[in-house]
């Protein structure tokens, strides 16, 4: 760690948000501006799926920094947000904690059994939002897989919750190579600024079982936008109501869009590791 060129101590915590894993950096006192290399060895030494730094914000509780495994900087994370959250929750004894990202400003609360909350907002549904390359109706975008006359995964639902996310809605989850397939469309041409691409089977209206590629972090135990993705396809195409389980590799987030003010709430288990100083 000693690539990072600080020479103050700084808290981390290695967390989770049902399984999806992160390095969480508490730069309220110390800066953090790693670069792109330092990024992605601190998510090989933490087994991270994102590297997060919480900052210090002038509005708000905290400003989170997030950045994928890969070095890349992205504007949401969803079940990041609820691990600061809860963190947050923790030290302030606050009912909420408001955190901005670079995609909004999200509230975190606790609920029932020990879970956390975060309020995500409206999802973006304009082509132009997620982005795409064109315009396309976004409940099924022309991306085929496999053969072109009989693909056989083809027209995923799209949406933006903060970051994009292509939908494929799968019957049995567990018959596709993810980590084969979810490169193919993570750049495909028809997303400018990569995806997220989740893989849905719908069990009934209250269920869905879903995995998901992360763009930039590859197969995940967990993917909390996406999670917020995959029910908000699914209810806009009647499949389900607009209050689900998710049932991820790491854990279950219910996820509910709210017909009162379109905005999507995602409560599920955090987990706190460890916690540690290091410097930097």
């Amino acid at each position: 760690m000693s690539a990072v060129t600080q020479t103050q101590p700084m808290r981390v915590w290695k967390m989770n948000g049902a399984g999806n894993a992160f390095a969480i950096f508490d730069a309220r006192a110390t800066p953090f501006g790693p670069r792109t290399e330092q990024i992605r060895e601190i998510a090989r030494l933490f087994n991270a799926d994102q590297v997060i730094a919480i900052e210090r914000d002038a509005e708000k509780d905290a400003f989170m920094r997030i950045w994928n495994a890969d070095g890349t900087e992205v504007s949401a994370c969803g079940n990041a947000t609820r691990c600061v959250g809860h963190l947050i929750l923790g030290e302030t004894g606050k009912q909420m904690a408001t955190i901005r990202t670079e995609a909004d400003t999200l509230r975190a609360s606790r609920a029932d059994g020990g879970l956390v909350t975060v309020d995500m907002g409206s999802p973006l549904m304009g082509w132009e939002d997620i982005p795409l390359a064109e315009k396309m109706d976004v409940r099924g975008v022309d991306v085929k897989i496999g053969p072109m006359d009989a693909p056989y995964l083809s027209r995923p639902a799209v949406v933006s919750m903060g970051n994009p996310h292509a939908v494929f809605f799968v019957e049995d989850v567990e018959a596709y190579d993810i980590p084969a397939l979810g490169p193919l469309v993570e750049w495909h041409p028809l997303f400018p600024e990569g995806t997220n691409v989740g893989f849905a089977q719908v069990i009934d209206r209250g269920t869905i079982r879903l995995r998901v590629w992360e763009r930039g972090a590859g197969l995940t135990k967990a993917c909390g936008t996406g999670a917020c993705a995959a029910l908000v396809c699914a209810a806009r195409a009647k499949k389900t109501a607009r209050k689900a389980d998710l049932i991820l590799d790491g854990g279950t987030l219910t996820i509910e869009w709210r017909e009162s003010d379109d905005h999507v709430l995602m409560t599920g288990p955090v987990e706190l590791e460890r916690q540690l100083q290091i410097d930097l």
